[in-house]
């Protein structure tokens, strides 16, 4: 498989169900402006920071890739998952 950021993130996934949240915030925090217009960043950035239990920063990161998307129900999703946070 070729590196790119999109595997990059796919890979982050992996590491968060083998070493946490907190490992895998890290490696999505690398891709930063790598990914900065596709909204799987914000949305797995959300996630991460749900487990880790920081509420206000994963609802602002689910509404930002909610933004993102231009597919209806995949924004729906996102922002249920924002008002979760509240």
């Amino acid at each position: 498989m070729a590196p790119s950021p999109v595997v990059e993130l796919n890979r982050a996934v992996a590491v968060s169900m083998a070493d946490g949240p907190a490992a895998a915030l890290e490696l999505v925090d690398g891709l930063g402006g790598r990914l900065r217009d596709y909204y799987l960043l914000p949305s797995v950035r959300g996630d991460l920071l749900a487990k880790l239990g920081r509420a206000a920063e994963a609802r602002a990161e689910f509404e930002r890739a909610a933004g993102l998307t231009a597919n209806e129900r995949e924004r729906d999703l996102l922002l249920a998952r924002a008002r979760e946070c509240a």
